[in-house]
């Protein structure tokens, strides 16, 4: 993995080890469930659930690197920035926008194939 200095740098590669609309997908579920435990400890004060965000979100991430993209996780080498940009990467999806960054970043969208 080459050394980047900045995160717009690191956002094309990010985007590039995602390649995979499943990848994404397991992604956004993991943060999606990230929020909604958060959420859930603030309106209950139950803090205790903050401890299941990591296995939520690195569960479904990193089954997502292992069992479709099998490519080695970001988070390994650029924690922050992984989490900075999965954040960004879910903020977008939700907001209709990843479209272009995607483009931007050189990925291809998957053909549909058999099954």
């Amino acid at each position: 993995m080459r050394e980047f200095r900045s995160f717009a740098e690191f956002w094309p590669f990010y985007l590039r080890e995602h390649s995979r609309p499943r990848t994404r997908g397991l992604h956004y579920a993991g943060t999606s469930l990230v929020v909604l435990i958060a959420l859930g400890a603030v309106v209950t004060g139950h803090w205790s659930l903050l401890a299941a965000v990591p296995v939520a979100g690195y569960g479904f991430a990193w089954a997502a690197h292992m069992m479709v993209e099998r490519n080695r996780p970001a988070t390994f080498t650029y924690p922050l920035w992984s989490l900075a940009a999965d954040f960004k990467m879910w903020a977008l999806w939700l907001s209709g926008r990843l479209g272009p960054e995607l483009e931007r970043a050189g990925v291809v969208p998957e053909r549909p194939g058999p099954r």
